[in-house]
């Protein structure tokens, strides 16, 4: 539901800047000898709108001993500033039963990346010699721990694998998409 509520907001902003711009009478291109200076006092009425930033994307998901991602799908737009919120609600202790949230480049292979991690618990389920696979991470986290991680969506639209990458977490089924369009 935030989700949908932060597309609509930024669908919004984006539209009544399109409009603001189509609107915007062109300012007169000004020639060397005519320019006067500009002073403080003046509106800058007759510069071009700025480019819409596209408002920050924040994204809460909570884990538990169930091995399961409360949020599997995400949406952002290319070059959008996202934090991911990680939150265990479980009760085993981290030993047990710790997660983390490892977001791949687009292409790279989930299930290798989840088989590698798992022989990789000495480095914290983040194997080394993949970590060029690896867009942004939040580390392991036990019960009633929380993690996050902010990055800038991929520029490129397409879809971005995420998963648990504790012992076979993928596998039971923590994993989801970052959907960058």
């Amino acid at each position: 539901m935030k989700i949908k509520t932060n597309l609509i907001a930024m669908v919004s902003i984006l539209a009544l800047g399109h409009l603001q711009a189509q609107s915007a009478p062109a300012a007169p291109a000004a020639s060397a000898s005519s320019a006067a200076p500009a002073t403080s006092a003046a509106p800058a009425t007759s510069a071009a709108p700025a480019a819409v930033a596209l408002p920050p994307l924040t994204v809460d998901i909570t884990v538990n001993d169930m091995m399961s991602f409360s949020v599997t799908k995400i949406e952002a737009h290319p070059g959008q500033t996202v934090t991911v919120r990680l939150k265990n609600n479980g009760t085993l202790p981290k030993d047990a039963m710790a997660h983390n949230w490892i977001l791949l480049k687009a292409g790279a292979d989930l299930n290798a990346y989840a088989a590698a991690a798992a022989a990789a618990k000495a480095e914290n389920f983040q194997p080394k010699a993949l970590a060029d696979e690896v867009l942004a991470a939040i580390p392991m986290i036990g019960a009633k721990q929380s993690g996050d991680v902010t990055f800038t969506a991929p520029t490129t639209p397409g879809t971005y694998k995420y998963l648990c990458s504790c012992y076979g977490h993928s596998m039971a089924g923590m994993k989801g998409s970052l959907i960058v369009k």
